[in-house]
């Protein structure tokens, strides 16, 4: 297994303790996984799930016992990204600040490069 760290890919202590909050609630390991897919407005978007594991070609960042992993083809996209979790008065969800994306969208869940 593969096991990349900052500054490769982050889970800030925000996101963390959100993602172990809903894993216990859950009854599921403290790994989420974010994943590229085209699509979206700008042209690729992020893509959050839970996983029951980490794959072998997974990076993988951890922060308190939390695990973020991240596909190896997913991971030329997010270099150097950090996840947070952010409440607003609009919501809250998980924000990836990606300083690959040439730009984006309104609502945060898509990019282009």
């Amino acid at each position: 297994m593969a096991t990349v760290t900052a500054p490769e890919i982050q889970l800030t202590d925000s996101a963390a303790a959100r993602v172990a909050a809903i894993a216990g609630k859950q009854g599921k390991p403290a790994i989420l996984r974010l994943s590229v897919d085209g699509g979206g407005c700008s042209g690729f978007q992020y893509k959050f799930g839970f996983a029951d594991s980490v794959d072998a070609d997974d990076a993988v960042a951890e922060n308190a016992g939390v695990k973020l992993v991240v596909d190896s083809i997913s991971l030329d996209l997010v270099r150097g990204s950090a996840v947070d979790y952010v409440e607003e008065l609009g919501g809250a969800a998980f924000r990836v600040t990606n300083p690959n994306a040439a730009s984006g969208c309104g609502c945060g869940s898509s990019f282009s490069v």
